[in-house]
């Protein structure tokens, strides 16, 4: 079946699918660059991406697509691991529009959902029945149903409820060429009422007689069974089972449009036992003796895996032991008994649920973590998901380290050892082809290897690209004949997802690092933990898309332009997908100057989220910078990027003006104009500028005859230009909190910049200079403790410095002496006391302390000084020039009403607003009508009050 198409059969295609599905259908480079790739080492571009409304959507694109002889791959979230949601044809998008819960009946426990449903919200809508679906892969926050479905997912759980096979009660499937087939009760396939189409699967009853020793003997038995079909299910004497045996099916038979799911009881308390082992294989062999106690989890993961202790035992390996129960107490009990039994070297029980939250995440984080070895080197999926008897585990792991060794390669095992399914991802060098010679090498022994331990090759997320190849290793020829004769059966017409599981392709063919540059990209960051190469910055994203959440985990930020749009262009993994294709040339083909990438950075906030909450480190915030100093380079750029890019020159020009300026904006009409001429977006306040600014207040306090201190008890502080021209009040605050500390302040030089405007509108060469010269204007002021008050001054000097002037010593000094008012109180002055406020408080952490600096230490101060309750998390949506450049205010807005702006409503009278940043105490200004305040106001408040 021909994928690539001459233009004119294109557009044929394009006018005969516009006109019969109601859902967008898009042939643009965009749509095509977002969806080449998926969480696993391959990728194949599509010819356009549709999106249905519903299940006639669905019926009519493959009615087209049957017409004009394309393929078909249906799609969820788009995080499969072993490349199965990649296609060189039609990629049906089931994830914008089929997103419905139909149905929630608690009595019967069932669901009926469309595909395109998160599992998280079937989860959140069962909630309050004290329901929930059992199946729960790391991805729960944005897998799909659909995608759960066609790779048989299954998740931490699977020891207590089984996979998703386990869990699904009937369907609705579409095949290809339109005619739809509703599987359910004791499995027959008959048409959905109102529907046309045929009355069963012709050739099926004979595959099943002529076949039953084989269907009976050629599977093994074990829990996580998920490679090939499973034709076991349509024995007789299992019901013909076709929902069953659809399940796993990665897209091959037809398009799920309805799904009706099994819910189960969730557990009223939960703990966590979490035990310590020496290794992985020491875990792996005491797993097994654990599921007796009939446990939720019992989950593995050795200590290379986890980059902080973050509350653990001690130990080489851990086993992650979910137990429930009526009450905390018996769910506690549970888990102590299996504490008790396990006779592990070390471990704890854990009942609070945000100390278990956060315990789950280091386990959820794993399949992002294991993509860096401990020393920065890249490892890959492909091997992701074997699984052998659980008895088998222990000598299974042995085995499997043993070849890992003989290879030359690296991995560390984590994943669902009460199942014996392994996770792994492994330092395959798939750049050089040698390093994919030994990929395959490694994998043909690797396969056998899974066999005589009695295993499968996919214990998970199915084998795509990755495994297909290797099945007759593990079913033999026969069975897998019977494969292809299960799949014509299905789809005559080989339409459906081609070259997976069936006549596949081979594991080494469709790289996706085939297409990237064979030398670096000359570009101007230092990428330091990328060994200086743009290329594999950009191939840090796996596609787990942890980005892709409707709400930030936790305290998380990332990523907020998702969140507000829900559109893949503007996630984190969809940008470094552009990214991915630029450098590529194919889909994407004018490099650097292309509209496609810059219109998806266009969203991005550069609040540096990623940075920290993404489990691969991406730093979107940065490839932005990059790419605005190469997209405009020699080029005429955005009225914004000359007026807020340059930010620093027009304060410090306006200054002396102050007065009337001030008043000159409160003039409409000229303000208005301003903001035209500025590239502001209209509905946005100019801020005011102070009337003395912060660098002269302390030039006349220092003239009152402060005592000088001998130098340990002088303290630098930065005059970002924020403070020093717009909230000089904050200065002076800290400035009083430093001196009540014993300290005396001054000042590292003067004209000094940190050059944030000009990083964050790609102003990169203007950024170094700036940089250089601020560093000779500091003179042996480098490497002195630096409290810097901006938190995105800050996150700029500890990070961009360095990062851009690689090649000067100064600007590591520098970034390493960065400090947070409070972090330098607690590090240089441990015994001062706050004052005692006694408070309740709520508000913004700057999104790049939350990134760069960590708010560990304000959290202390506060709760020193009796500042109660937590601020908000995600971002504020302002993040410095964006959501003052014209265009953004939606988005900005949208971003504050996720978390921020609701906390200002709901805080009780008398609640304390803090924001050390400003944008952030803009944005609560605003758009929330209240005064913020940063911590060292109000800090110093107390103080005059004491």
């Amino acid at each position: 079946m021909a994928a690539h198409r001459t233009p004119s059969e294109s557009a044929a295609l394009a006018q005969a699918l516009s006109a019969a599905v109601r859902g967008e259908v898009d042939f643009g480079p965009t749509a095509r660059a977002l969806t080449t790739m998926d969480a696993s080492n391959y990728r194949r571009v599509p010819l356009a991406v549709v999106t249905p409304r519903d299940a006639d959507d669905v019926a009519a694109a493959l009615a087209v697509c049957r017409s004009h002889a394309v393929p078909v791959v249906p799609r969820g979230g788009g995080t499969s691991i072993a490349g199965q949601a990649t296609g060189t044809g039609i990629v049906l998008d089931l994830t914008r529009h089929m997103r419905k819960i139909v149905e929630l009946d608690a009595e019967s426990r069932t669901a009926i959902v469309q595909p395109g449903v998160i599992l998280d919200d079937l989860r959140t809508a069962a909630a309050p029945h004290g329901l929930t679906f059992g199946p729960d892969p790391s991805t729960h926050s944005r897998c799909t149903l659909g995608g759960m479905i066609g790779n048989n997912s299954c998740g931490a759980h699977s020891v207590a409820w089984g996979t998703t096979a386990d869990n699904v009660r009937a369907l609705t499937v579409a095949r290809y060429g339109a005619d739809m087939l509703r599987l359910g009760g004791a499995g027959e396939a008959e048409p959905p009422t109102g529907l046309s189409g045929p009355t069963g699967l012709i050739g099926l009853p004979e595959l099943i007689g002529e076949n039953l020793a084989l269907l009976r003997t050629g599977f093994p038995e074990l829990p996580r069974r998920i490679s090939g079909y499973a034709l076991d299910a349509l024995l007789p004497e299992r019901g013909t089972d076709l929902v069953r045996a659809f399940c796993g099916s990665e897209g091959t038979l037809g398009v799920v449009t309805e799904a009706t799911v099994r819910l189960v009881e969730a557990p009223a308390a939960r703990a966590l036992a979490v035990l310590a082992y020496a290794d992985e294989s020491a875990a792996a062999e005491a797993a097994c003796g654990l599921l007796p106690f009939q446990p939720l989890t019992v989950e593995g993961m050795a200590a290379d895996l986890v980059r902080e202790p973050a509350g653990l035992p001690r130990g080489g390996a851990w086993l992650f032991v979910e137990t429930g129960g009526a009450t905390s107490a018996e769910a506690r009990a549970h888990a102590g008994r299996i504490l008790r039994a396990a006779d592990a070297p070390a471990g704890l029980v854990v009942t609070d649920p945000a100390g278990q939250r956060a315990l789950w995440r280091i386990r959820e984080d794993a399949a992002g973590t294991a993509t860096r070895m401990p020393d920065g080197t890249e490892a890959w999926p492909g091997w992701e998901d074997c699984a052998v008897p659980p008895a088998r585990l222990g000598p299974y792991l042995r085995d499997f380290r043993a070849l890992l060794a003989a290879h030359g390669l690296r991995g560390t095992p984590y994943g669902h050892f009460g199942d014996g399914c392994i996770h792994v991802r492994i330092d395959f060098d798939l750049l050089d082809p040698e390093g994919v010679a030994r990929f395959r090498r490694f994998s043909e022994e690797l396969a056998d290897l899974v066999v005589a331990h009695g295993g499968s090759l996919s214990g998970e997320h199915g084998d795509g690209q990755a495994r297909a190849e290797l099945l007759p290793r593990m079913y033999g020829d026969e069975l897998v004949a019977l494969f292809s004769r299960f799949k014509n059966i299905w789809d005559p017409y080989g339409g459906m997802n081609p070259g997976i599981l069936t006549q596949p392709a081979r594991l080494d063919e469709n790289l996706r690092f085939e297409v990237l540059p064979k030398r670096p990209v000359d570009v101007t960051f230092g990428y330091p933990h990328d060994g200086g190469d743009f290329s594999a910055a950009v191939r840090r994203c796996v596609g787990v898309a942890k980005c892709r959440t409707a709400e930030p985990a936790g305290a998380g930020v990332m990523c907020p332009s998702f969140r507000a749009t829900g559109e893949e262009a503007h996630s984190t993994r969809g940008r470094a997908r552009l990214l991915h294709e630029m450098l590529a040339g194919e889909v994407i083909t004018d490099g650097w100057r292309s509209t496609e990438v810059r219109d998806a950075l266009d969203l991005c906030l550069s609040c540096k989220g990623c940075r920290s909450d993404c489990p691969v480190g991406v730093d979107m915030a940065t490839y932005k910078a990059e790419f605005l100093h190469h997209h405009y380079r020699g080029r005429l750029r955005p009225a914004a990027h000359y007026a807020m890019g340059r930010l620093p020159v027009w304060l410090r020009a306006a200054a002396p003006f102050a007065p009337a300026l001030n008043a000159l904006a409160r003039v409409r009409p000229l303000a208005a104009l301003a903001k035209r001429l500025a590239g502001i977006a209209p509905e946005r306040t100019l801020p005011v500028l102070a009337r003395e600014t912060f660098t002269q207040w302390l030039g006349r306090h220092w003239g009152r005859g402060t005592v000088i201190l001998s130098n340990d008890q002088v303290v630098t502080v930065w005059p970002d230009t924020f403070t020093n021209h717009l909230s000089p009040e904050v200065g002076r605050a800290a400035v009083r909190v430093l001196e009540a500390a014993g300290r005396r302040t001054r000042l590292p030089g003067r004209g000094l910049c940190c050059g944030l405007t000009y990083v964050s509108t790609g102003q990169l060469d203007k950024a170094r200079k700036v940089m250089r010269r601020t560093l000779d204007r500091m003179g042996d002021c480098v490497g002195d403790p630096l409290v810097v008050l901006e938190p995105s001054c800050a996150a700029t000097l500890r990070t961009d410095l360095p990062e851009l002037l690689p090649d000067d010593p100064r600007a590591a000094e520098l970034a390493g002496s960065v400090r947070t008012l409070a972090q330098y109180l607690e590090e240089y002055a441990p015994h001062w006391q706050p004052p005692r406020l006694d408070r309740p408080v709520t508000g913004q952490t700057h999104c790049h302390q939350h990134a760069v600096l960590g708010d560990t230490a304000d959290r202390r101060l506060r709760e020193r000084a009796g500042l109660a309750g937590e601020l908000s998390g995600g971002c504020c949506g302002l993040a410095g020039n964006f959501g003052f450049e014209k265009g953004h205010w939606t988005v900005s807005a949208a971003c504050a009403e996720e978390t921020l702006l609701p906390s200002v409503r709901a805080a009780e009278p008398g609640t304390e607003f803090l924001a050390d940043g400003f944008s952030c105490r803009t944005q609560m200004e605003q758009l929330g009508g209240v005064r913020a305040r940063h911590l060292a106001e109000v800090l110093a408040e107390g103080l005059a009050e004491d």
